[in-house]
């Protein structure tokens, strides 16, 4: 017996507080996942409008790859499964924030084989160093929001995994463009939380040191998704990591402009996937369960 064997064994609701939770008619119930067409790696994208999407990112997304299928519709995601140079690789769309990033990764987690779990998506620059138009490929994120904190103490690292982050450099160098490798933020609130004033110009002291703070902690951007990919993924000893294109910066005050770098952003991701998988088929076939950069004699 394990240690949450133990814990679970004199639990009252174990019964029918299930790993996984719900399902409906054998599928995942919030997903609606066909858990036989996930892939290896998933691609988490938000229907966001800030990002300047005309439809669906999922099916959007999909069209870049062969061999897609339908691989789940609810009311709340919609999951695309193909293949992209090799890599099998699902993509699914719903809303924001770290919440809905919960629903996601629990199901595809615990129903499927997936091992690698990537947020593609937008942020504001808070660093001189990034331009609008930039990628940045989270090394890290910084959890201020709500949902990893109920899994796991805040002092525990959101720490990317260094083969995708490898893959993903990899794919950003030879592509030629702009990007970043450094520490993202995620919160919940995407207006006091984030130094922006609410209704009526709510905004207390603490507010307004926001921006600064993360500034001079060296941070590169935020958003609402990255530390809840990273951390989970990292729990449940899985691959994780994000890429945010940079379409603002709140610090050099450069304008908000709709999905600005996240062509790019999306180039970066699918070539990376691509060299991931490389990096696993070399792992495999050498036996090997880390990747290094191998002796090619």
């Amino acid at each position: 017996m394990n240690s949450f064997e133990k814990i679970l064994a004199s639990y009252d609701y174990s019964d029918r507080m299930l790993p996984g939770g719900l399902s409906i008619n054998g599928k995942p119930a919030l997903t609606g996942i066909d858990t036989s067409l996930i892939g290896d790696y998933i691609i988490m994208v938000v229907r966001d409008p800030l990002l300047d999407y005309t439809g669906d990112p999922a099916e959007l997304l999909s069209r870049k790859m062969d061999h897609v299928v339908l691989a789940g519709r609810s009311g709340m995601f919609t999951t695309y499964s193909g293949y992209y140079k090799g890599a099998h690789i699902s993509i699914v769309s719903g809303g924001s924030g770290s919440p809905e990033a919960e629903l996601i990764l629990v199901e595809f987690m615990h129903y499927s084989k997936a091992n690698t779990f990537l947020r593609l998506g937008g942020g504001a620059g808070i660093n001189e160093k990034v331009k609008s138009g930039d990628v940045v490929i989270a090394s890290g994120a910084v959890r201020d929001e709500g949902m990893t904190q109920s899994y796991v103490a805040t002092s525990y690292p959101a720490a990317s995994s260094y083969e995708l982050i490898v893959a993903l450099a990899k794919a950003a160098e030879e592509l030629g463009h702009p990007y970043h490798i450094g520490v993202g933020r995620s919160a919940d609130s995407e207006h006091v939380g984030c130094g922006r004033p609410s209704v009526g110009g709510d905004f207390q002291p603490v507010h307004a040191d926001i921006i600064d703070y993360y500034n001079r902690a060296g941070v590169l951007y935020w958003d609402r998704e990255s530390a809840a990919v990273i951390t989970l993924t990292g729990l449940f000893g899985r691959r994780g990591g994000a890429v945010c294109s940079v379409d603002n910066n709140l610090i050099t005050n450069e304008p908000f402009t709709p999905g600005n770098g996240h062509d790019n952003a999306t180039e970066i991701v699918f070539e990376g996937l691509a060299y991931l998988h490389q990096m696993d088929l070399e792992k495999a076939a050498r036996n090997k369960q880390n990747w290094i950069p191998f002796d090619q004699k």
